[in-house]
């Protein structure tokens, strides 16, 4: 059992919950997720841990409502339980002075990305970030960038703050000042992360995205978070979540990513329609 200690509204269908988790805070670092399922009848969901406080013993866990299990999971109340968590699994992120990083997040992917922005600019590295969402109104931890970032540059499709357009347009602005960029840190919707991916490759600048196939177990014996990198393949849950964004085939991932997708709209749907969220 794992207690929820507070659970907060960040944006439109985005919470974040901190969870009393002392062995997983403990031992958690940079990148490195979890496992839960909310009850015995629950699926098994990943999420990524996004900050962690050893003294209390919580984890932070930021959650887009978008199917069944995360709806059910942002409407439990503080002081209710979830059955299962399990980690931390994953490989850690590989945290090293560089010089100037870039740390790029779509949308929820911001959280993810702040625990290794965090990291990286602990030791000393120059950290640009760039986070970019639809609107402003679905903008993840913009604050908390802006504390520890050297530069934080916010890209909307709408313009309603920052700037009006996509996250390549703010690298490749990068680029053309002639900044020397030694890491590049990618985490968002797959097809963002792709044509990132694309661009740095096109300029030859290292970079790291982390990936959220699809994942049942976390041990990689179901071989559900299957992903081809570098012509070979690879599990998710143990070989990553993250992994070199210039060896990653994003158009087999962006298909099995769509499997399941006629079932969840039902399965959220027949939840919604049972009342089951209040």
């Amino acid at each position: 059992m794992a207690q929820i200690k507070a659970i907060k509204r960040l944006s439109v269908n985005v919470y974040r919950l901190t969870v009393a988790a002392p062995e997983i805070a403990a031992r958690h670092q940079p990148g490195q997720f979890i496992i839960l399922r909310i009850d015995a009848a629950g699926e098994r969901i990943p999420l990524t841990i996004a900050d962690r406080n050893i003294t209390a013993g919580t984890i932070d866990l930021i959650v887009q409502a978008v199917g069944k299990t995360t709806h059910q999971l942002v409407n439990l109340k503080t002081g209710e339980d979830i059955l299962d968590l399990a980690g931390p699994l994953g490989l850690p992120t590989q945290i090293e002075k560089l010089g100037t990083v870039v740390m790029i997040g779509g949308g929820v992917g911001a959280a993810p990305l702040y625990p290794i922005a965090k990291g990286f600019k602990q030791i000393g590295n120059k950290v640009i970030t760039i986070l970019g969402a639809r609107n402003k109104d679905l903008l993840v931890l913009p604050e908390e960038f802006a504390a520890l970032s050297d530069e934080l540059i916010i890209m909307t499709d709408d313009g309603s703050l920052g700037e009006k357009g996509l996250v390549t347009r703010a690298l490749q602005k990068l680029i053309d000042q002639k900044i020397e960029i030694k890491k590049v840190v990618a985490i968002g919707p797959l097809i963002m992360m792709k044509f990132v991916a694309e661009l740095a490759k096109k300029h030859q600048i290292s970079i790291v995205v982390s990936l959220n196939s699809l994942m049942i177990d976390g041990t990689g014996m179901c071989g559900g978070c299957r992903v081809r990198v570098g012509g070979e393949t690879q599990f998710t849950c143990v070989h990553g979540p993250e992994f070199d964004g210039q060896q990653v085939d994003f158009d087999t991932l962006l298909k099995r990513a769509n499997t399941y997708k006629h079932e969840e709209q039902c399965r959220l749907e027949a939840y919604l329609k049972r009342g089951e969220h209040g």
